[in-house]
């Protein structure tokens, strides 16, 4: 079989709300696309978070120290959605998932559709932390 490439401007799915999904040769589904991404700094005194980079988020709320609300811009179809983050630890001037500084979506809140609340906490005592770079990822 040839391989070859497309060059394309525009992937549009069929159906509304849905990504679209990339198949191997038999037809089989091996992904899609991130649904919506934001990278931002944490440490802030305000309500508000600077959001340095985003694709599908409107905004990103500070709740309390180590404690975010990311908004999507559009709504998902479900909450069943996949969450993966990192964060730079402020101290250590690293980058991690975990140990150092550990992001989950939050025990305090479940997912949804328009937004998904996460915890910025160190590894060794689960303290809430505020870092300058916060990255999350939302897969479904």
């Amino acid at each position: 079989m040839a391989y070859g490439s497309v060059l394309t401007d525009v992937v549009q799915s069929s159906t509304t709300g849905t990504p679209p999904q990339f198949n191997d040769g038999s037809g089989t589904q091996v992904g899609t696309l991130c649904r919506a991404w934001v990278n931002f700094n944490g440490v802030t005194t305000a309500t508000s978070a600077t959001i340095n980079a985003s694709f599908n988020v409107s905004s990103v709320t500070r709740l309390n120290t180590g404690y975010y609300q990311v908004n999507f811009t559009n709504n998902l179809t479900d909450a069943n959605y996949a969450l993966a983050g990192s964060a730079q630890d402020t101290l250590a001037g690293v980058s991690s998932i975990c140990p150092g500084v550990c992001i989950s979506s939050s025990d305090l809140s479940p997912k949804s559709t328009t937004q998904v609340k996460i915890d910025v906490v160190t590894a060794g005592g689960g303290a809430y932390i505020d870092t300058l770079s916060v990255s999350v990822a939302i897969f479904r």
